[in-house]
This record gives C-alpha cells, sequence and structure tokens, in this order.
C-alpha cells in the first residue's frame, strides 16, 4: 500500500502530543479537537484541554498495579474508566471534576470475571463486558453515568469453547443510536459478534468470516449508525500479517463480508471519522478509508492501540510509551 499522498493530494499524518508518560495508552476516549482523555498501565490517566499541548495525569491514587484499558468521557470534568484483570482487579471509578477526586463505583466479586470494556449511549446509560462466567459472557449496566452498576439478566446466547474478548484497546464493545450495542470475540474456532437493541438487556451472535484462533479474533468494532459498520482485528503474536481481519456489515451485524483491499496486518483500534472516511491503528501503522471502509490505504508506521473521532474531521490516537497524537486531516 502507498501513503495516502501524493496523487491523492497532502497525506493525512498524526501530530505526537507530549504526555509526559511511558504508560501503554490503550484506553482513549476524544471529547473535541481540544479535549481528550487517555488510560492505560501503571494507573494511569491523562487529560488534556488544550489540544494536547499539555497533558495532566489524574488518575486514582493508590492504583499504579491497576491496568486502566478503557476510558469514556463525556466532558472535560466527567468520565469513567475501566481496570482490567481478575477478580478485584477489574473495577470502575467517575469522576465528575476532571479526575481531582474519583468514585470506585464497582468491583468484580467473581473469580472467573474479566472485564475487557466499556461503551455509552449517553451520559446516563453504559454498559461493560466480561469475559464468560459459568460458560457466557457477563454484562453489568448503568443507567446513572457509572455511579451504579448492576449485572443485566436478559438473554446471552452460550460462548464458544476458549472464547473471549480483547482488552487491547477498549474498543471490542461499541454502542450507536441510543440503544444498540455489539461486542466482538475471538479466542474460539469462530471471531464472532454479538448484538443488542434493548441498551445491553438481551443479546444474540453472529459469526464472522474474521480470522480466529487462541491469540486472534476481532479486537474492535466501529458503528456509524445502527446498520453500517465494520470489525477489525488479527493475530496480536503476528502484528506483520493477518489475513482476513476486516469485515463490513450493512445490516447491523447480521452478516459481514471481508474486505480484499485492507490493511494486511493486525488492528486494535477503529474509528469512524465522517460517514464516509474511518481509521484503523495497531502496532504497525495506521491506514484510512475514504469509501466507507471498501478500500484501505496506509498513511503512517507508527505503533498506536486505539482511535477514537468524536464528530467530523478530529480523531485521536494512543499507545506504547505513551504516544498520543491528534490527526492531521489535509481535507479542514
Amino acid at each position: 500500500m502507498l501513503p495516502l499522498g501524493s496523487a491523492a493530494g497532502p497525506s493525512f499524518s498524526w501530530h505526537l502530543t507530549p504526555t509526559g508518560s511511558t504508560a501503554r495508552l490503550r484506553g482513549l476516549s476524544a471529547v473535541s479537537a481540544q479535549v481528550a482523555w487517555a488510560s492505560g498501565s501503571l494507573g494511569t490517566v491523562l487529560r488534556t484541554t488544550d489540544a494536547g499541548q499539555t497533558w495532566q495525569q489524574v488518575g486514582p491514587p493508590g492504583t499504579s498495579a491497576l491496568q486502566f484499558r478503557d476510558v469514556e468521557a463525556f466532558d472535560a470534568d466527567h468520565a469513567a474508566i475501566l481496570s482490567i484483570g481478575t477478580g478485584s482487579d477489574s473495577r470502575v471509578y467517575v469522576t465528575s471534576d476532571g479526575g481531582q477526586h474519583w468514585a470506585l463505583t464497582f468491583v468484580n466479586d467473581h473469580p472467573d470475571a474479566f472485564y475487557d470494556c466499556m461503551a455509552f449511549f449517553d451520559r446516563k446509560h453504559g454498559l461493560a463486558v466480561s469475559d464468560p462466567v459459568d460458560g457466557r459472557f457477563r454484562i453489568i449496566v448503568t443507567s446513572d453515568g457509572g455511579r451504579t452498576w448492576r449485572i443485566a439478566s436478559g438473554e446471552m446466547p452460550p460462548a464458544l469453547p476458549g472464547e473471549f474478548g480483547f482488552a487491547a484497546s477498549g474498543e471490542c464493545l461499541v454502542t450507536a443510536s441510543g440503544r444498540q450495542a455489539w461486542f466482538g470475540t475471538g479466542g474460539a474456532a469462530q471471531a464472532r459478534v454479538f448484538h443488542s437493541s434493548d441498551r445491553g438487556e438481551d443479546w444474540q451472535v453472529r459469526a464472522t468470516p474474521i480470522h480466529s484462533g487462541p491469540t486472534a479474533g476481532i479486537f474492535a468494532l466501529a458503528f456509524r449508525d445502527r446498520r453500517h459498520g465494520f470489525a477489525v482485528g488479527g493475530d496480536f503474536t503476528m502484528p506483520s500479517l493477518a489475513p482476513d481481519a476486516l469485515a463490513l456489515t450493512s445490516d447491523g451485524g447480521n452478516n459481514w463480508a471481508l474486505i480484499s483491499d485492507a490493511p494486511n496486518e493486525y488492528r486494535s483500534g477503529a474509528s469512524w471519522m465522517t460517514g464516509k472516511v474511518a481509521i484503523v491503528v495497531g502496532p504497525t501503522g495506521s491506514d484510512v478509508s475514504l469509501d466507507q471502509g471498501r478500500s484501505w490505504q496506509r498513511f503512517d508506521t507508527g505503533s498506536f492501540d486505539t482511535v477514537d473521532c468524536p464528530r467530523g474531521h478530529v480523531c485521536w490516537a494512543s499507545g506504547e510509551q505513551g504516544r498520543a497524537a491528534y490527526l492531521v486531516d489535509p481535507r479542514k
């Protein structure tokens, strides 16, 4: 793949910003061109309110042993963070003052649960997904912005042997259109997508043609509305070779089609920038699609784990060694 530049005009590019951190930032929530939150290893939670010129470490005190793999921010002051791991390492904290104070609002008490990702429909309604407990994925839901949580009690199809979610980018679980939610899986004989149309209470599941295995499957989902989305992944042990790793859906996840003109490498983060433009990132580079995901072009070879585009022509990405950047869109 050639860089998206020259004949196509000026190239898309990432502008790195000085976070002052060496943590691996797998969690990211971009509020606007000015405001973004990132989270990751060593209890790290970072926030910028000046387009990345400066970042502040605002994580909860006493959490350096935790890995905050997901952050969901609503503005410069309000955010929720999810730490991952077995037992009580899976937690949710919320803040309403930009990280000056945090409330611990959920602590996992099941030894087999391992929470991977979190997503919100709006400022009040959200959910998080755990790897299977007693043979089924577990969902917790909130209706008060993350202050309280309960286990969803609706229908959940059984998990396949060895099936789980990947806590790689905070994007294995996503929402759209107010009530729709999806989460992707791997680890088993099939990479599958679970779908809920009632804010996470009841779920159905469909197989995808994305390659799956003990270290492979779907790492990120992105939906631009209730019908159109894509799933991306690969094998994280072979980041430079990941065939059959990107698939599109146009019917809300009932059917999936592999894209041949897609990155042939592992990608862990995905986001729609506009109704036509989408971005995927991974440890070996970043790619852009200008035609609703049907074809892709590489525009960067740096390492990122996750990407988030809040609206319009604004995107942020983050990853290893404290890397955080915003996208320079030549079409603006």
